[in-house]
């Protein structure tokens, strides 16, 4: 009996894995079932985790989370090319920016996630089970994109949290994901926030995820990911009139460090 089960084991695995090598669509499937589980079992893990070390909801467990989310890039074949990590060390809170590819950038977060750092995230990832548990254990912030008054009043609360506690906050201003190589617009929470607490904003780029990663193809192969941390920008001195500076001088800057990290003329 326990040979029958070996060997239709066996037969299922070899099956999947020729599936795998000639269709591109059953490869890209089973791939992104394969991260969503692990990514709903290493949540449940790190929640138990998170709950015995520090009791609940705090900062201190993007620690734990961490811990249990590098590991990733073994199974998928991911590397990490990183440069530009002592921008991170400034004196005191500061907002930082990055853009917004896939679910796989979780993966990238967590590589480079400095100590008392929190992310700001849609209301909506609170629905994903253990997933969502874990953000809000790990202290994510939870915006609701529906509401224009009630993301300013959010946004208005991070920026007291942020100087009073000394945190570091993580903004993606694209808004959303985009696996297009380039940048969206950015949206102005991010750096209406930093202007109002007078902190620096520290732009972090991550190359396009396109040449191993893209649903529209359906592809999902190993790959590199260059990451850069730029140098941060001060706004001590700007008012609220500067906000359309900052925004419009970050996503230059963060757009031709993409290119340049992607190998694309810009």
């Amino acid at each position: 009996m326990e040979l029958g089960w070996l060997l239709w084991g066996t037969a299922v695995l070899l099956l999947l894995h020729v599936l795998m090598e000639l269709s591109p669509t059953v490869n890209f499937a089973l791939r992104i079932s394969f991260y969503c589980l692990l990514c709903l079992v290493s949540s449940s893990l790190a929640a138990v985790a998170c709950l015995l070390v520090n009791g609940g909801r705090t900062v201190k467990n993007m620690r734990i989370i961490r811990a249990f989310v590098r590991p990733f890039k073994y199974f998928f074949g991911v590397r990490f090319e990183v440069k530009g990590l002592e921008n991170f060390k400034v004196e005191g809170p500061a907002i930082i920016v990055s853009n917004h590819q896939s679910i796989l950038d979780m993966m990238g977060l967590m590589e480079i996630l400095p100590d008392n750092c929190v992310q700001v995230g849609k209301k909506e990832l609170t629905y994903m089970g253990s997933v969502g548990l874990i953000m809000y254990l790990g202290g994510v912030i939870f915006i609701n994109r529906k509401s224009t008054s009630s993301a300013k009043m959010v946004m208005s609360e991070v920026a007291k949290t942020m100087v009073a506690e000394n945190v570091k906050v993580w903004v993606y201003p694209e808004g959303t994901r985009n696996c297009t190589g380039d940048l969206l617009p950015f949206k102005k929470g991010a750096f209406h926030l930093a202007i109002q607490g007078q902190v620096p904003v520290i732009p972090v780029v991550y190359s396009s995820f396109t040449t191993f990663y893209n649903p529209k193809t359906k592809l999902f192969t190993s790959g590199k990911i260059k990451v850069e941390v730029l140098p941060p920008i001060e706004t001590k001195g700007l008012t609220s009139d500067d906000v359309t500076d900052l925004t419009d001088r970050c996503f230059s800057t963060m757009r031709e460090t993409l290119f340049r990290l992607s190998g694309r003329p810009s």
